[in-house]
Protein backbone atom coordinates (compact mmCIF):
# COMPACT_ATOMS: atom_id res chain seq x y z
CA UNK A 1 0.00 0.00 0.00
CA UNK A 2 0.98 3.08 -1.20
CA UNK A 3 2.18 5.64 1.85
CA UNK A 4 -0.03 8.49 0.61
CA UNK A 5 -3.14 6.33 1.45
CA UNK A 6 -3.10 7.63 4.87
CA UNK A 7 -3.66 11.63 5.57
CA UNK A 8 0.12 11.77 7.34
CA UNK A 9 1.43 10.67 4.27
CA UNK A 10 -0.87 12.54 1.61
CA UNK A 11 1.49 13.94 -1.29
CA UNK A 12 0.41 17.06 -2.09
CA UNK A 13 2.50 17.79 -4.82
CA UNK A 14 1.44 14.77 -6.78
CA UNK A 15 -2.16 16.19 -6.25
CA UNK A 16 -1.22 19.38 -7.80
CA UNK A 17 0.47 17.14 -10.64
CA UNK A 18 -3.08 15.70 -11.08
CA UNK A 19 -4.73 19.23 -10.96
CA UNK A 20 -2.62 20.72 -13.78
CA UNK A 21 -3.44 17.74 -16.07
CA UNK A 22 -6.82 19.03 -16.09
CA UNK A 23 -6.82 22.63 -15.32
CA UNK A 24 -9.35 24.75 -16.69
CA UNK A 25 -11.33 21.79 -18.40
CA UNK A 26 -14.75 21.67 -16.09
CA UNK A 27 -15.85 18.55 -17.75
CA UNK A 28 -12.39 17.16 -16.71
CA UNK A 29 -13.61 16.95 -12.94
CA UNK A 30 -14.98 13.69 -12.34
CA UNK A 31 -12.05 11.96 -14.17
CA UNK A 32 -9.94 14.32 -12.06
CA UNK A 33 -11.49 12.86 -8.76
CA UNK A 34 -11.48 9.41 -10.04
CA UNK A 35 -7.19 9.61 -10.76
CA UNK A 36 -7.23 10.96 -7.50
CA UNK A 37 -9.09 8.43 -5.21
CA UNK A 38 -7.62 5.94 -7.48
CA UNK A 39 -3.57 7.09 -6.95
CA UNK A 40 -4.68 7.71 -2.81
CA UNK A 41 -7.00 5.34 -1.95
CA UNK A 42 -10.39 8.27 -1.05
CA UNK A 43 -10.76 11.93 -2.05
CA UNK A 44 -8.86 14.22 0.49
CA UNK A 45 -11.07 17.47 1.90
CA UNK A 46 -7.73 19.59 1.75
CA UNK A 47 -8.18 19.53 -2.04
CA UNK A 48 -11.35 20.59 -2.99
CA UNK A 49 -10.17 23.90 -3.28
CA UNK A 50 -7.42 23.65 -5.54
CA UNK A 51 -9.27 21.52 -7.79
CA UNK A 52 -11.88 24.14 -7.92
CA UNK A 53 -9.26 26.94 -8.44
CA UNK A 54 -8.02 24.79 -11.34
CA UNK A 55 -11.15 24.34 -13.22
CA UNK A 56 -12.97 27.33 -12.68
CA UNK A 57 -15.64 25.74 -10.62
CA UNK A 58 -16.63 26.75 -6.80
CA UNK A 59 -15.94 24.45 -4.19
CA UNK A 60 -19.42 23.61 -3.04
CA UNK A 61 -19.77 22.66 -7.26
CA UNK A 62 -16.53 20.22 -6.18
CA UNK A 63 -17.85 18.79 -3.28
CA UNK A 64 -21.51 18.52 -4.84
CA UNK A 65 -20.07 16.23 -6.95
CA UNK A 66 -17.88 14.03 -4.60
CA UNK A 67 -20.51 13.85 -1.94
CA UNK A 68 -23.46 13.22 -5.09
CA UNK A 69 -21.40 10.05 -5.78
CA UNK A 70 -21.22 6.79 -3.54
CA UNK A 71 -18.09 5.43 -5.53
CA UNK A 72 -16.31 8.90 -4.33
CA UNK A 73 -14.98 8.48 -1.18
CA UNK A 74 -13.93 11.41 1.27
CA UNK A 75 -11.97 8.47 3.83
CA UNK A 76 -9.59 6.41 3.38
CA UNK A 77 -10.50 3.07 2.21
CA UNK A 78 -9.13 -0.42 2.93
CA UNK A 79 -7.36 -1.97 -0.21
CA UNK A 80 -9.93 -4.39 -0.33
CA UNK A 81 -13.78 -3.00 -0.33
CA UNK A 82 -16.21 -5.80 0.22
CA UNK A 83 -19.59 -4.81 -0.96
CA UNK A 84 -22.49 -7.12 -0.10
CA UNK A 85 -25.06 -7.47 -2.01
CA UNK A 86 -28.70 -6.38 0.05
CA UNK A 87 -30.93 -6.96 -3.13
CA UNK A 88 -34.14 -8.49 -3.38
CA UNK A 89 -32.38 -12.05 -4.99
CA UNK A 90 -29.46 -12.00 -2.38
CA UNK A 91 -31.97 -11.09 0.59
CA UNK A 92 -33.91 -13.88 -0.15
CA UNK A 93 -31.43 -16.20 -0.80
CA UNK A 94 -29.57 -15.63 2.34
CA UNK A 95 -27.63 -12.16 2.12
CA UNK A 96 -28.49 -11.15 5.43
CA UNK A 97 -26.94 -14.31 7.23
CA UNK A 98 -23.86 -13.77 4.62
CA UNK A 99 -23.44 -9.76 5.60
CA UNK A 100 -23.27 -10.93 9.38
CA UNK A 101 -20.74 -13.68 8.65
CA UNK A 102 -18.61 -10.89 7.09
CA UNK A 103 -18.82 -8.54 9.63
CA UNK A 104 -17.97 -11.23 11.93
CA UNK A 105 -14.88 -11.86 9.59
CA UNK A 106 -13.56 -8.25 9.05
CA UNK A 107 -15.10 -7.08 12.78
CA UNK A 108 -16.49 -4.36 10.92
CA UNK A 109 -19.87 -2.43 10.72
CA UNK A 110 -21.01 -1.33 7.48
CA UNK A 111 -18.84 1.92 6.48
CA UNK A 112 -16.16 1.18 8.20
CA UNK A 113 -12.62 0.49 7.31
CA UNK A 114 -10.11 -2.18 9.32
CA UNK A 115 -7.12 -0.39 11.26
CA UNK A 116 -4.59 -1.36 8.52
CA UNK A 117 -6.64 -0.25 5.67
CA UNK A 118 -6.60 -4.04 4.44
CA UNK A 119 -10.44 -4.42 4.17
CA UNK A 120 -13.74 -1.46 3.66
CA UNK A 121 -16.86 -3.15 4.67
CA UNK A 122 -20.02 -1.44 2.28
CA UNK A 123 -23.31 -2.95 1.04
CA UNK A 124 -25.01 -2.40 -1.88
CA UNK A 125 -28.62 -2.20 -3.25
CA UNK A 126 -28.26 -4.36 -5.96
CA UNK A 127 -24.38 -6.07 -7.94
CA UNK A 128 -26.63 -6.71 -10.90
CA UNK A 129 -25.79 -10.57 -10.76
CA UNK A 130 -29.22 -11.45 -9.45
CA UNK A 131 -28.35 -15.50 -10.73
CA UNK A 132 -25.26 -15.76 -8.83
CA UNK A 133 -27.51 -14.85 -5.60
CA UNK A 134 -26.20 -14.14 -2.90
CA UNK A 135 -22.90 -12.45 -3.91
CA UNK A 136 -20.53 -10.38 -2.85
CA UNK A 137 -17.76 -8.22 -4.57
CA UNK A 138 -14.16 -7.87 -3.13
CA UNK A 139 -11.99 -4.93 -5.50
CA UNK A 140 -13.29 -6.10 -8.75
CA UNK A 141 -14.37 -9.47 -8.46
CA UNK A 142 -17.60 -11.22 -7.99
CA UNK A 143 -17.84 -14.10 -5.91
CA UNK A 144 -21.26 -16.21 -6.29
CA UNK A 145 -23.62 -18.15 -4.78
CA UNK A 146 -22.21 -17.33 -1.42
CA UNK A 147 -22.81 -19.56 1.81
CA UNK A 148 -21.08 -19.38 5.28
CA UNK A 149 -18.45 -21.79 3.98
CA UNK A 150 -17.23 -19.74 1.02
CA UNK A 151 -17.31 -16.50 3.44
CA UNK A 152 -14.89 -18.36 6.00
CA UNK A 153 -12.99 -19.14 2.88
CA UNK A 154 -12.71 -16.04 2.07
CA UNK A 155 -11.88 -14.39 5.03
CA UNK A 156 -10.52 -17.04 7.23
CA UNK A 157 -7.89 -16.80 9.66
CA UNK A 158 -4.71 -15.92 7.52
CA UNK A 159 -6.39 -15.96 4.30
CA UNK A 160 -7.28 -12.15 2.41
CA UNK A 161 -8.91 -12.17 -0.95
CA UNK A 162 -7.58 -11.07 -3.57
Amino acid sequence: MPETKTKPGLNLARIDELITEGREQKWALIPLLQKIQEEFGYIPPEVVQPIARALGLFPAQVQGVITFYAQLYTKPQGRKVVRVCRGTACHVRGGKTILKLVKQHLGLEEGETTPDYEYTLETVACIGVCALAPNIVIGTTTYGHMNPKKVAQLFGEGKGAE
